[in-house]
């Protein structure tokens, strides 16, 4: 069985807007760029780290995906939908998305899910950042909406930082 990430938007460009779009990288097994996914982040603003990234080559760009119609029902944003439909379709693979009601039908298909948070958590159990909370700070300040209180106990019991 074949393991890997498909990405939705938001980690994509908030990691990119932060300089930390390698972390994805280095600690998916693999990574797949649905083609809504591709078309939302390249149609935004020229000079968009995401964009430039994606223009460049970074990251495996998906052909169109089959949409699964348990997905359809949940009326998502088409780069989640393609996400939660190829994480279905491909056996192993892990859904990054940030979205809650997307999250929530991830986890009611049995989607294994995890958000941009999860991505940094991850690479600091790794050994491959030395501050997850500093990371963090400039992901929110870059636009990403994390609630305190959450991002508090989260970095205590998982990687033992103060937020």
């Amino acid at each position: 069985m074949s393991e890997g990430w498909v990405l939705n938007a938001s980690p994509i460009i908030t990691l990119a807007k932060t300089g930390h779009l390698d972390l994805i990288v280095r600690v998916a097994p693999d990574i797949g760029i649905p083609q809504a996914v591709f078309g939302e982040i390249t149609a935004g603003p020229e000079d968009d780290p995401g964009r430039l990234a994606l223009e460049s080559g970074w990251g495996k760009r998906l052909g169109r995906s089959r949409i699964h119609p348990e997905v359809l029902g949940w009326s998502l944003g088409a780069g989640e939908t393609e996400v939660l439909s190829v994480a279905l379709e491909k056996a192993g693979w892990t859904a990054i998305v940030d979205d809650a009601t997307a999250r929530t039908c991830a986890r009611s298909l049995g989607v294994p899910v995890i958000g941009t948070l999860g991505v940094v958590l991850r690479a600091k159990r790794q050994g491959l950042v030395t501050s997850a909370s500093k990371i963090i700070r400039e992901l929110r300040y870059a636009g990403l909406y994390l609630d305190d209180q959450f991002v508090r106990a989260v970095l205590k019991q998982v990687v033992g930082e103060d937020w």
